[in-house]
């Protein structure tokens, strides 16, 4: 029997829960240990939030089935009635909520802005638009029509060290996570979020106006990237290929440049949309059918496993014919997808390492 995998809930969400907790304490003297939050879409979650001092309280990020690096993550709201000193420079994000006027600031561990391209503009503390209607809604009812400016600072332990392991500093937010969430619920398992992260890898490329547009898969290809081009233009694209190239559609690169291995390549040229294992592995005998057909080369009955071991039975003279063939296959497979996407871009190059094998479409 299958597991049931668990959801979660988003660092929008418990933020959204402590600075409830806050505003309940200011406004009704009332502290609070569990919080029901009104979620996107109208749904409901119950939030566990612990008191820290006056009117700061904190909330865990509980665990889920994701791949999710902000597990655990202790998320603290602080609400003070004067405009905080001392914190790192940014523009608060402002919320009017009947009468009152409240400012939101990125706190220790919590990043801030300074790159285009995001849904929140450079220099705000990196909450984004979901998570703060949510705080809009949930809090109107707090609120009464009382004239008063409020100042909420949000802090998320060790929020900097875990902002290391996401794109956060790729993409210009400095000095700690996002605060993120669209329906306030983390789904297990999901290849959403990593698209996300592409497509908005993408959009802080195509702010800074850069004409290229440079995919990588793997390591080595990141590495080989960051030699040639300005890391802005850089996104790697997991075994995303066909996502993230859809990811182009409201873009208008001039140039797409796709650099991976040769064994990735190979699947390329195969036609998988995704190069992750668990949709497939190579097909050698077309790989067989492809030498013999097009460089006259005749393996024979050998089975294969790895492109490693193609490459060691073929004679060494045909090994830079063979990649160039798989480059050129890939490249058309590329440009297929593209045109079926209605991505209009004037050039695509792929690039094969560890050779460097590159081959151009007409329009370059």
């Amino acid at each position: 029997m299958q597991k049931q995998l668990r959801s979660g809930y988003t660092t929008g969400t418990h933020a959204t829960a402590t600075l409830i907790a806050c505003l309940y304490e200011y406004v009704s003297q009332k502290e609070s240990e569990l919080l029901e939050i009104v979620l996107p879409h109208q749904k409901i979650a119950s939030i566990e939030v612990v008191r820290e001092g006056v009117c700061l309280y904190s909330s865990i990020k509980g665990d889920n089935d994701d791949i999710d690096v902000t597990k655990g993550a202790k998320i603290s709201c602080k609400l003070l009635h004067k405009r905080p000193v001392g914190l790192k420079e940014q523009t608060p994000s402002h919320l009017h909520i009947n009468n009152t006027q409240l400012f939101i600031y990125a706190g220790e561990g919590v990043g801030v802005v300074t790159k285009k391209g995001l849904k929140i503009a450079p220099n705000y503390p990196a909450i984004n638009p979901t998570p703060l209607e949510m705080m809009r809604e949930n809090v109107e009812t707090i609120l009464d029509d009382e004239v008063r400016e409020l100042y909420a600072i949000f802090y998320v332990e060790d929020g900097e060290k875990i902002a290391k392991d996401t794109a956060n500093a790729k993409v210009g937010v400095l000095g700690g996570i996002s605060i993120l969430g669209t329906r306030g619920i983390v789904k297990p398992v999901s290849s959403s979020a990593y698209i996300d992260s592409i497509a908005t890898e993408i959009d802080v490329a195509a702010a800074y106006n850069n004409e290229v547009i440079v995919f990588t898969l793997g390591n080595t290809a990141v590495d080989f990237a960051k030699e040639h081009y300005d890391e802005v233009s850089i996104v790697e694209i997991g075994n995303f290929v066909y996502d993230a190239s859809q990811k182009l559609q409201k873009h208008h690169f001039k140039k797409l440049v796709f650099i991976t291995s040769v064994a990735k390549m190979t699947k390329v040229a195969q036609g998988f949309k995704n190069t992750h294992n668990k949709y497939g592995t190579i097909d050698f005998d077309e790989v067989k059918k492809w030498l013999r057909e097009e460089l006259d080369v005749e393996l024979g009955d050998e089975e294969f496993v790895t492109l490693k071991g193609v490459l060691q039975s073929l004679p060494q003279e045909y090994h830079h014919s063979f990649v160039e063939l798989l480059t050129q296959k890939a490249l058309t497979q590329l440009e297929l997808w593209l045109n079926e996407l209605g991505v209009e871009i004037e050039c695509v190059e792929v690039v094969t390492l560890p050779k460097k094998i590159n081959k151009r479409s007409q329009g370059c």
